[in-house]
């Protein structure tokens, strides 16, 4: 549900929001000033991990997805209310800054109470199954934000869909976060916690224990999980912006091609983390890695034929490379960290990887499709991060149960936990 509301603003972002917000801007200037907006969710996720890591680590899992689901909901009914740059001026865009800042903040704290409310109730086992099931959250997120936009779209006029129709995804965010708090309130606490809070071992200062203890591995998680961000957000927000706006390809054409592929991904989310749970998350997040690596050439001249089934193509193969990595990382992050710090440690290894990878991905994939051939400098873009979190997730250590006898790691240093 917080995913839908984080990326039903990226589908706005790249169909609307940029000639609504910023129309003295030029159409591609227009594109990139609403995407520089996505971006602030990014740089605010962090803090936002920051804040509700601390506050998963000193009172437990469950008071977090509370509170982040409440800030976030709250913040996108209230951009869908937000009036157009022709009613209110430079005052509208500025709103949607600070909304979009807030969006981020709560989506921040949310992932790290979510597998760690899942994987600490897991059998040790199975932890990477149970802990992907909130990895299917970004799928069924992103299907129904484009699902309702794709019927908004395919329903309405292009002049009611710019005037009141974008608005309507936002506003449906309300009803889905009072279903979430209802949802959430039978939840119980996890039993780790629980033991470090009788124990009375949980951190004083757990994000000053992360950085004085896990400085190297809280990098190079972020460096190893940067492709993931900046591959999903290129299919999903980038993809939809250059198909429609330089291929000429309709918005129903393109968000099908874009939602078919991601349905693919969701299903196959708990496969890959089975496979995980057997043969450990290292191997599948080097292999997905290198997949995102190999197909970005191929994957940016499927999509620049503008054919509905070879972009589809082109956007599935680069999504299995990516859940290859993300079906497992929900218990992989977690298990690096020792308990006490676990929802800090992971929580913000997490979305520095979203600065990192998918806050300016939609920005510079924009800037560098100009020309009339394939934009070989998007696939350039991206091919580089996707090689730089490869040797990112060479020097990270296994976790898989079994593999390596768990260990306090040394100042600076990785260790399975």
């Amino acid at each position: 549900m917080e995913f839908y509301d984080f990326y039903v603003y990226g589908t706005a972002a790249a169909l609307v929001l940029g000639p609504l917000f910023f129309p003295t801007f030029s159409p591609l200037a227009g594109t990139l000033a609403a995407f520089g907006t996505f971006a602030v969710g990014f740089v605010s996720r962090p803090l936002g991990a920051v804040v509700f890591g601390h506050l998963g680590d000193r009172r437990g899992r469950r008071p977090v997805l509370f509170v982040s689901l409440a800030l976030t909901g709250a913040a996108t009914v209230a951009v869908g209310c937000v009036p157009s740059y022709a009613v209110i001026g430079p005052a509208a865009p500025v709103l949607l800054l600070v909304l979009r800042f807030l969006q981020g903040l709560g989506l921040g704290g949310e992932w790290g109470g979510a597998v760690l409310l899942a994987g600490e109730h897991a059998p040790e086992r199975r932890r990477a199954l149970w802990a992907s099931f909130p990895q299917v959250g970004p799928s069924v997120g992103f299907l129904l934000a484009n699902g309702v936009m794709l019927a908004l779209s395919a329903g309405l006029s292009d002049a009611a869909f710019r005037s009141w129709g974008w608005r309507v995804p936002f506003w449906a965010a309300g009803l889905l976060a009072l279903a979430g708090l209802l949802l959430r309130s039978s939840l119980t606490e996890t039993p780790q916690f629980r033991e470090l809070a009788e124990s009375g071992r949980r951190a004083g200062a757990p994000l000053v224990e992360v950085v004085r203890d896990h400085w190297r591995l809280l990098l190079l998680t972020a460096g190893a999980l940067a492709v993931g961000y900046a591959v999903f957000y290129a299919v999903s927000t980038w993809a939809l912006a250059y198909g429609t706006e330089r291929l000429g390809v309709s918005r129903t054409v393109m968000l099908g091609c874009v939602m078919a592929a991601v349905a693919v991904k969701g299903v196959l989310t708990p496969f890959a983390a089975v496979l995980g749970d057997r043969y450990g998350r290292r191997p599948m997040c080097l292999a997905g890695c290198a997949v995102c690596a190999l197909w970005m050439f191929p994957m940016v001249g499927l999509l620049h034929t503008g054919r509905p089934v070879l972009m589809f193509l082109a956007i599935l193969v680069a999504l299995v490379g990516f859940i290859a990595m993300f079906a497992v990382v929900g218990a992989y992050l977690p298990e690096l960290y020792e308990p006490r710090v676990r929802c800090t440690g992971a929580a913000v290894g997490y979305n520095l990887a979203g600065v990192l990878g998918g806050a300016l991905t939609p920005v510079v994939a924009t800037a560098a499709a100009g020309g009339s051939g394939p934009p070989w400098g998007v696939a350039a873009y991206l091919a580089g991060i996707a090689v730089v979190s490869l040797g990112c997730f060479a020097l990270l250590p296994e976790t898989l149960p079994g593999t390596a006898a768990p260990r306090r790691a040394p100042a600076g240093e990785p260790a399975a936990a």
